[in-house]
């Protein structure tokens, strides 16, 4: 009987020590990891697994390339596409060639009547062709395309010192694309306005 009272008086210590270490590794107000808040105005612990915050995927960026849209008249074609940048109208060539068509020669009359009521406006004219041939050969076309727009200019009475050329060949097509859908419409002259 002496021994299970001994036994007993042991548990008991050893059951009071631990809720005293229990007791005595909070403090209130501080919560540790594993251990409850307790008292007035503690947030209650939340049960189950919490979620972590989910962080959406960085988004990824395509490069697109925009085609415009340009009327399927030449007549029409370039002229109204950069309408907004001039009143002067460009004008197409057929393939290898720097001779102006029929359509050019009355899109060109048409930017001689502005430029003759504009008499201050200073123009440069921009020579293009399509990608086929090499680069060599694409830049004395554009040259020669702008000097034939700069020449029938000249002839319907625009003053020479107004116009002043330049060729890019190949390398500022206005429609993307490696078919005639695309080169019919690289194959130009481009009117830039400036002034004095």
């Amino acid at each position: 009987m002496r021994r299970r009272r001994v036994c007993l008086d042991c548990a008991t210590m050893l059951l009071g020590a631990s809720l005293i270490l229990v007791g005595c590794t909070t403090k209130p107000g501080v919560q540790t990891a594993g251990s409850a808040m307790k008292g007035p105005g503690a947030a209650p612990r939340p049960q189950g697994k919490v979620e972590e915050e989910k962080i959406p995927p960085p988004v990824s960026i395509r490069e697109v390339t925009v085609t415009p849209r340009v009327s399927e008249r030449p007549e029409a074609g370039l002229g109204s596409a950069v309408a907004e940048e001039s009143p002067l109208k460009d004008v197409l060539f057929d393939f290898r060639k720097s001779a102006l068509r029929e359509d050019a020669k009355q899109t060109l009359k048409n930017n001689i009547q502005w430029l003759k009521a504009n008499p201050h406006a200073l123009i440069l004219i921009e020579g293009h062709a399509d990608e086929r041939g090499t680069n060599e050969y694409n830049l004395a076309l554009g040259e020669r395309r702008a000097k034939t727009i700069r020449d029938f200019l000249v002839a319907g009475n625009v003053h020479a010192k107004r116009v002043s050329i330049i060729s890019y060949g190949e390398e500022r097509p206005f429609v993307l694309g490696h078919d005639e859908s695309a080169w019919k419409w690289n194959r130009r002259g481009h009117f830039n306005l400036g002034s004095p």
